[in-house]
């Protein structure tokens, strides 16, 4: 069952220069439970489409329906509530002048959600959930790592008990370790909880133990769709092949794999 449709999705922005389309008549579904990996180089359109999916931007045409209602510009708490994001850079994306806990409840105060001791509980639960110790909420960002402050981020997303979570490169600004970690977090609270995933990157090589299914993206336009394992072993398009040629190998196979891709016509 799709939890999210976008039918025909475009987004054109008015610039001096003219005109920039930078989604170009885009369909798609993402199922519940699912996780879609949507990648491409910047400027391919993959965070636009994401913003359209948030509310942050509205289509120029088409339609983006959740849950089986269209999504207008005027969403409600509750269409808010359910879809959450994760944001790229874990420093940015907390304010520094708030405690962790406080950024935690943020959306527990915005959406009116239970009294102030039931907040405070759902936040602690949240860290836990995420692997943090509930008395960390008394913390500032800035006694952080780099890894805690994204997971910080998830906690979050998940105290607003979402269907959806979005989550914009989630891991481009941590080290290759930490994202391996917080990569698995993401996995086990998918199965745990049953969320569904919209998953934006640049990097083939993150979403191939994440994804279910693979979007790449290119100007603005869906290139190729399908399963992970089908993407990354007969990639229907030449963009598609270029970009699993810049992926990292570890092993003789996955090198052969990739030279027979790049040889491909």
């Amino acid at each position: 069952m799709s939890l999210l449709r976008i039918n025909g999705v475009s987004k054109t922005f008015q610039t001096a220069g003219g005109p920039v389309h930078a989604v170009r008549d885009v369909s798609l579904e993402v199922a519940q439970g699912e996780c879609l990996a949507v990648v491409g180089e910047s400027g391919s359109g993959k965070t636009t489409l994401a913003n359209m999916i948030l509310g942050i931007l509205a289509p120029s045409a088409g339609e983006i329906v959740f849950g089986g209602t269209p999504l207008t510009d005027r969403r409600s708490p509750a269409q808010r509530r359910a879809i959450q994001l994760v944001q790229q850079n874990p420093l940015s994306a907390l304010n520094p002048k708030r405690s962790v806990g406080g950024s935690v409840r943020l959306g527990l105060d915005v959406y009116g959600i239970g009294t102030r001791a039931e907040r405070w509980a759902r936040v602690e639960a949240a860290l836990e959930e995420v692997g943090l110790p509930a008395d960390m909420r008394r913390r500032g960002p800035a006694a952080l790592s780099g890894g805690q402050r994204q997971r910080v981020g998830i906690a979050r997303a998940l105290a607003c008990e979402p269907d959806l979570v979005v989550l914009d490169e989630p891991t481009s600004a941590l080290d290759v370790l930490v994202q391996a970690r917080v990569l698995r977090l993401l996995n086990d609270l998918r199965r745990k909880k049953g969320l569904t995933y919209v998953f934006i990157t640049h990097d083939l090589a993150v979403v191939r133990n994440v994804a279910d299914r693979v979007a790449v993206f290119k100007s603005g336009r869906l290139e190729e769709i399908g399963p992970t394992e089908r993407i990354f072993s007969a990639p229907e398009q030449p963009y598609t092949r270029a970009l699993i040629g810049a992926v990292p190998v570890v092993d003789d196979a996955e090198l052969k794999l990739r030279n027979t891709l790049a040889e491909a016509p």
